[in-house]
């Protein structure tokens, strides 16, 4: 390609002075939307079926121009081809390279193909096709969180732990249960990212630069071969709208937040004040100043992360925020906040494979769920089936509760003598009702923490596993070779 070719603009006809070196250089897109190349290839040669469609390009120059895309994708999929797409010379954008590349290969043929299409209506769908392919990864990965939580907490059995309000120790519950409340938030997490993925699959493709093609293409064509639903509504809305990018932005930002939220109670429960489980060395380091630190940096970093992804978020926001209709250039500066989370299905997939090598000491959460008088809400519920009404009942049990921290003993340590002290209806079958079990079995409501109803919610949920549809990125990725 001769120096001439490179510097042709694809909008240099009406000027005459040639742009600034430096705002040209500031301006371009391609040192990031290189990464678009797959959705590019992919969209141009959804766009040529359409065009063959109408008759612009015959049957054997469009089988020409495919030949050609597929070789421009086939080129640059590589990382060194990768780099020779971002450092390119001239192109202004992933359009204008591919387009330039084309022209390279099949000669003035490659400039029809921009028949009736603009780069408004191309940017928009090739970011569409990249967030729906990262869907389908970040999917791909929760289910795969979702699995290895479930193994851990079908592993953990019987074994209890104090759950907390306010950091203090409230009541016991399984293991089981604590895992399976991040499987609930993951399953949300799936749900908000499917919506999402709902809502971006309309292809722009047909839209023009905002108005509609001037060109009668069958829009159907194009958004068939790309798997979309279907085309857009509204040409306007459709070379304008980057919610899509927010959507999915704002639905990372919760996977983000749970993860966080994992990560920070692993932090604390790995420490030696809380000793409730050990931390994989696959997943860790030490330190080099301190022989014996096992430092959990996997945990640490995945709470830091959820910032990455909330920046970005709230990048978009702004970003978008008072724009008015249709296309702006400010739109090229939200495909950074997109491109920076690419992250997360990698981040999700680690914390899968943690939590399968992760370790409880059971001994330790055992004996943390029956000291601090965690029973003391069994207690109280154990006078309300003896008929006295719950908040004197909670009375009863607190005052229990302050002389067995003077004698420095448990709840089930004190005497039958020493509780009747504080009403006559404490009775022999007590002590029963406040073992560890009894405590427990107690929540045995929907969503409690009685053993039962966990094993079911386990059974259940081995059943949500087996309906969910197969989850797998070849489903959503547009293969520029297809």
């Amino acid at each position: 390609m001769s120096n001439e070719e490179q510097s042709v603009k694809m909008w240099s006809g009406r000027f005459r002075e040639p742009l600034d070196a430096d705002f040209e250089q500031w301006q371009r897109s391609i040192v990031f939307d290189w990464r678009l190349l797959p959705q590019e290839v992919a969209a141009s040669k959804a766009h040529c079926s359409a065009l063959i469609a109408a008759g612009i390009v015959t049957n054997d120059e469009g089988a020409t121009i495919r030949q050609a895309l597929d070789s421009i994708a086939a080129d640059h999929a590589s990382e060194t081809g990768q780099a020779v797409v971002r450092n390119h010379p001239s192109a202004e954008d992933i359009h204008h390279f591919v387009e330039l590349s084309l022209v390279n290969r099949i000669g003035s043929l490659g400039l029809k193909l921009h028949a009736g299409r603009s780069r408004n209506e191309q940017i928009a769908t090739d970011l569409r096709l990249y967030v729906r392919e990262q869907i389908a990864l970040t999917l791909d990965a929760l289910f795969a969180l979702i699995n290895a939580l479930a193994e851990k907490a079908n592993d953990s059995g019987d074994a209890a732990m104090p759950s907390y309000t306010h950091l203090q120790r409230a009541e016991p519950v399984l293991v089981a249960h604590w895992l399976l409340a991040y499987v609930e938030m993951l399953f949300r997490d799936m749900a908000r990212l499917m919506d999402c993925k709902d809502r971006l699959n309309y292809c722009p493709l047909g839209s023009g630069a905002v108005a509609g093609a001037t060109l009668a293409l069958d829009r159907t064509i194009a958004a068939k071969e790309l798997r979309f639903k279907g085309p857009t509504s509204n040409s306007i809305d459709a070379t304008s709208d980057r919610d899509f990018i927010l959507d999915y932005l704002q639905a990372l930002t919760f996977v983000g937040l749970h993860l966080s939220r994992f990560a920070e109670e692993i932090t604390l429960f790995a420490t030696a004040e809380y000793n409730f489980v050990i931390l994989p060395e696959a997943f860790s380091t030490g330190s080099s100043a301190m022989p014996q630190k096992k430092n959990p940096d996997l945990t640490e970093l995945i709470r830091a992360k959820v910032g990455r992804i909330h920046g970005a978020a709230q990048a978009v926001t702004l970003q978008l925020k008072g724009l008015p209709l249709a296309y702006n250039k400010d739109m090229q500066e939200t495909q950074e906040p997109a491109f920076a989370v690419d992250f997360v299905p990698q981040m999700l997939t680690l914390v899968a494979r943690f939590t399968a090598a992760l370790q409880f000491n059971r001994p330790r959460m055992n004996e943390a769920a029956q000291s601090g008088y965690l029973n003391a809400m069994a207690a109280a519920t154990y006078l309300v089936y003896k008929g006295v009404p719950f908040r004197t009942a909670h009375e009863k049990i607190g005052n229990a509760v302050r002389f067995a921290l003077e004698k420095g003993v448990e709840l089930n340590a004190l005497t039958l003598g020493e509780l009747r002290q504080f009403g006559e209806e404490f009775e022999e079958d007590f002590f029963a009702a406040i073992t560890l079990e009894a405590t427990l079995d107690c929540h045995d409501v929907i969503g409690g923490t009685a053993r039962e109803r966990v094993r079911k919610d386990l059974a259940s949920l081995r059943k949500r596993l087996a309906t969910l549809p197969v989850l797998h990125k070849d489903q959503e990725a547009v293969h520029a070779g297809a």
